[in-house]
């Protein structure tokens, strides 16, 4: 799984690179994204499905070492890192955007 992210993460910004170009809105504050369809036809064949199979083995692992990581203390960190990062690239994210559809500038 240490390689898996690495891979799944080059393929969204390569496809999802051309997207930022195109990115904007009238309110500064907030930066919507606008893939293109090809962005979008790569993350829905591609990317959606290989981050569904990191959610489901992400969540088998967290609960093969709950015990061991409730001892050690790092029991959230351990679950944002193996089910909660992968679901909300799987759920949250717009169809082809590389983050979240709608993100905040501070």
């Amino acid at each position: 799984m240490n390689l898996f992210r690495p891979v799944v993460l080059a393929l969204l910004l390569s496809v999802g690179l051309p997207a930022l170009a195109n990115s904007g809105s009238g309110d500064p504050r907030y930066t919507i994204q606008n893939p293109p369809a090809f962005a979008m036809l790569g993350d829905l064949l591609i990317a959606r499905p290989l981050l569904l199979v990191a959610t489901v083995i992400g969540t088998g692992a967290f609960v093969v070492s709950l015990p061991f990581t409730a001892l050690g203390g790092g029991v959230s960190d351990a679950g944002k890192a193996l089910v909660v990062d992968p679901a909300k690239a799987t759920f949250v994210r717009c169809l082809g955007c590389v983050g979240e559809g709608f993100e905040r500038q501070e």
